[in-house]
């Protein structure tokens, strides 16, 4: 696929049927696994189509894990996992330098992040060090080792767990890591019914592996150039910006949304576009996915956070304020 996909023509309408139907089959085969959570699974997989990157953040216990391994058993494509933790070393993740002695020469051994879709269990249990590893893997889609710059596979995508940061033994993501997660969903405790289900389905463990992918990974690649076709109106551009410019100008705020915000509340606004049959993003696309897209990256002064303001109040008050342009 294209580093460069053409924007110039906005997709036709039969094309976004058809990506509209896909988008469904992926929901359905990767729900088989993952009980009563319909919305957590389909902002999983516009994060996938929109080649961005997700952090699933809940208590232990509650299907993170299981979630990121169906999305990799949905689609035929290589994929790693990598268990986070304290002694884990950056090399681990990205790769290390070895010295043959046949060539008398280093050879890099790529490490597990060279793969379509990387599962990083619980991300912030690591060390500063080992998390500022994925930086750049995660933002250029490249890894630099001894000055030799290699490029992953294409479609990337790290679907991250964590725990929450009051947990025991867990550290705090920096900001620009945080920064380049497209969405951070939460899954939450399962319903009654639901919950009834996962006992009758999975009684001896998890079913992940069961799942037959539906699709390869060139097929993704295609919905993915598809969704980047998708019209974005001047409207909706403008709504994103005025959005991005009230978190930055909130007195509670410390730190706004930034312009990779902006860009991934657009490409997140394109998928959920075309996964509805449309070849234009209406605002009402936009406003569905802030809170998933926005709050992770708003940080809050202390004093505000000392009066109990949160991110999420922010995001609730800048959706009243900003008015939704008609579509």
């Amino acid at each position: 696929m294209s580093d460069a996909p053409d924007n110039s023509r906005p997709a036709k309408g039969a094309d976004m049927t058809k990506f509209a139907e896909r988008f469904e089959a992926l929901v359905k085969t990767a729900a088989q696994t993952i009980q009563g959570k319909d919305e957590v699974l389909r902002n999983a997989v516009v994060c996938m189509l929109a080649e961005g990157h997700v952090l699933l953040e809940d208590v232990p216990g509650v299907g993170k894990t299981s979630l990121a391994r169906a999305l990799a058993h949905t689609v035929q494509v290589d994929w790693n996992r990598i268990q986070f933790t304290p002694d884990l070393l950056p090399s681990d993740v990205t790769g290390v330098s070895i010295y043959n002695q046949g060539t008398n020469e280093f050879e890099f051994r790529q490490g597990p992040i060279f793969a379509n879709l990387v599962v990083g269990d619980e991300i912030n249990r690591a060390s500063p060090k080992t998390q500022s590893a994925l930086l750049e893997v995660m933002e250029e889609r490249t890894v630099t080792a001894d000055g030799t710059t290699f490029k992953v596979p294409r479609p990337f995508m790290v679907v991250a767990t964590q725990n929450p940061i009051d947990t025991e033994g867990t550290y705090r993501l920096p900001e620009a890591q945080l920064d380049r997660f497209l969405m951070r969903l939460s899954m939450g405790y399962p319903d009654f019914e639901a919950e009834r289900r996962v006992l009758r389905t999975q009684k001896d463990g998890s079913n992940a592996s069961s799942i037959k992918a539906i699709m390869n990974g060139e097929q993704v690649a295609a919905m993915i150039a598809e969704a980047q076709k998708v019209e974005v109106s001047t409207a909706a551009e403008d709504y994103i910006i005025s959005l991005a410019t009230y978190t930055r100008e909130a007195p509670e705020v410390r730190l706004g949304m930034s312009p990779r915000g902006s860009l991934a509340l657009l490409r997140a606004s394109r998928v959920v576009a075309a996964s509805r049959g449309r070849n234009f993003v209406a605002p009402e696309d936009v406003k569905e996915l802030v809170p998933s897209v926005v709050t992770h990256r708003i940080i809050v002064t202390p004093e505000a956070e000392l009066q109990g303001h949160t991110p999420h109040e922010v995001i609730v008050k800048a959706l009243a304020a900003v008015p939704v342009p008609r579509s």
